[in-house]
């Protein structure tokens, strides 16, 4: 099943099933991947995020089953505080005409106290004012959220083993090809005429898991801080996350070092360089020919007379 899934996901995606080897004799090809570990944080960072998610929903339908329950209730103390409010301010009105009456002795009564309204929090004025059309609207999106939760979890796994699958780490004798990301692919090559530092970088995590980062580096990189603030990475490589980067880099220092004791060019190349055009007669010879040449024109022209005019 997941064999049928990656097809189909590299085919949709154009990805080359694998980087083919950079420049170098076939038979020093070396092929690294990411480690398992790296893998398994992965799958980890996955289910930390599902969990999260997953916890999202619970939160929202329990909240949303909460609202419509509270609906019904809200809505009659809503309406018993507007009755509460109306009758108070009929009260209000007629107190007037009984204190305008002429020549009363009637004593003044005591101000009646107002009546006081029930205290309402925010969310109960929230379940009150709510209308129906809203309840609706958020019932359908919980059922939506649920639906593409289950969907994306199979999709989901299977870009997290993808990506894993997708780090390529390939060493020639003469260059190296990396090549890492499933959605956004990056492909770099570097040769070693060019390589200038290699080294081993891991993180306390990455230490705990037997993981570690491989970077190098071509003439002409510079440093992190300006790579921060140009984007530039087209000189810098990492093999990120494998289990033997001690390894790998004793390989490449190894070949580097050949590399450079051979010249900065390959040595099976010069088979495919044209021969070589015959160099010209030496010097020496020739001029020999040319001084018997004139000796033998002096003897034919005879001594010369110093006293000739």
């Amino acid at each position: 099943m997941l064999d049928r899934i990656r097809a189909h996901a590299l085919r949709l995606l154009r990805v080359p099933p694998e980087p083919v080897p950079p420049l170098g004799a076939p038979g020093s090809v070396r092929t690294f991947r990411a480690g398992r570990n790296y893998y398994k944080l992965r799958l980890l960072r996955w289910g930390i995020g599902q969990v999260g998610a997953l916890a999202g929903i619970i939160f929202s339908v329990g909240f949303l089953m909460k609202l419509q329950a509270d609906v019904p209730e809200a809505r009659a103390a809503l309406e018993r505080s507007r009755a509460a409010a109306v009758a108070a301010a009929e009260a209000k009105a007629a107190a007037p005409a009984v204190e305008s009456a002429p020549d009363a002795t009637i004593p003044e009564p005591k101000p009646a106290k107002k009546p006081r309204r029930p205290r309402r929090s925010g969310y109960q004025e929230f379940a009150g004012r709510v209308p129906d059309w809203l309840l609706v609207v958020a019932k359908v999106a919980e059922f939506g959220a649920i639906a593409f939760f289950l969907a994306q979890l199979p999709v989901t796994f299977a870009l997290v083993r993808l990506e894993f699958e997708q780090h390529w780490y390939i060493v020639t004798d003469r260059s190296l090809r990396i090549r890492n990301g499933l959605v956004a692919l990056q492909e770099s090559t570097m040769s070693f005429a060019n390589l200038q530092q290699v080294e081993v970088k891991q993180g306390p995590l990455q230490r705990w898991l037997g993981l570690a980062d491989l970077h190098v580096r071509s003439a002409g990189g510079g440093s992190d801080h300006a790579e921060a603030h140009t984007g530039d990475s087209l000189h810098r490589g990492v093999f990120h996350c494998v289990e033997n980067a001690q390894e790998i880099r004793d390989l490449i220092l190894e070949r580097l070092r050949l590399f450079r004791q051979a010249g900065l060019g390959d040595p099976d190349d010069r088979h495919d360089e044209p021969a070589a055009t015959p160099s010209p007669p030496d010097t020496l010879a020739a001029a020999q020919e040319l001084l018997a040449e004139a000796r033998a024109l002096r003897a034919q022209l005879g001594p010369v007379n110093p006293g000739a005019t």
